[in-house]
């Protein structure tokens, strides 16, 4: 006997799908490059499904970036627990390098609408919202991670946190240019002169 969906369960699954289709299409032909009408596609539905979920493009890739959020604060956390001082600073950067490697395509696409947020002040009051929060659970993770090995960053960790997302960003950039730039051990050890003993 097959189950039947349940309504909520319906608009949930198809727009966990929606979801999955967009963040294809984002990254095969970046976010200037992508539509309502290819994303729909990918995702097998009508325009009007997709508009049923999001408002448009802007909140579907604010919705991606929401989960991203929330996945890397997760792995973070799970880092931190195992981990104390410039150790467990190094894990948190490390765990960081991975996940920029493994998605470069993501981090591009991310450059690609922070420029466009920037332009646009409602999209950049919301974008802003979402980046706060991914630097204040960077912050803390980096924060607990230092404290329970006796350190602390030279900065605030607000400040600490924008640093280490600065260089991640650039990084992105500079990979962009030349795939073998700036190996991760150099920015470990630029961030190991950023902590101090409390």
């Amino acid at each position: 006997m097959v189950t039947r969906l349940s309504r909520v369960e319906q608009v949930e699954r198809n727009r966990e799908l929606v979801l999955e289709a967009a963040r294809r299409v984002f990254l095969e032909r970046g976010y200037a490059g992508a539509s309502l009408e290819a994303i729909a596609q990918e995702a097998g539905f009508s325009k009007g499904v997709v508009y049923s979920q999001f408002a448009g493009k802007a909140d579907l890739f604010l919705a991606l970036l929401e989960q991203r959020i929330a996945g890397r604060a997760e792995e973070n956390a799970r880092v931190a627990v195992d981990h104390a001082g410039l150790d467990g600073l190094l894990a948190l950067l490390r765990t960081n390098a991975r996940r920029s490697e493994e998605g470069a395509g993501w981090l591009r696409l991310l450059i690609e609408f922070r420029v466009l947020a920037a332009r646009d002040p409602e999209l950049g009051r919301r974008y802003g919202g979402l980046h706060a929060r991914a630097l204040d659970q960077f912050a803390e993770a980096a924060r607990s991670v230092l404290a329970r090995g006796g350190l602390a960053p030279v900065y605030p960790p607000r400040v600490f946190a924008e640093l280490i997302f600065s260089m991640d960003a650039g990084l992105v950039l500079e990979r962009a240019a030349d795939p073998a730039a700036l190996p991760v051990r150099y920015l470990e050890d630029l961030a190991s002169r950023l902590v101090e003993p409390i």
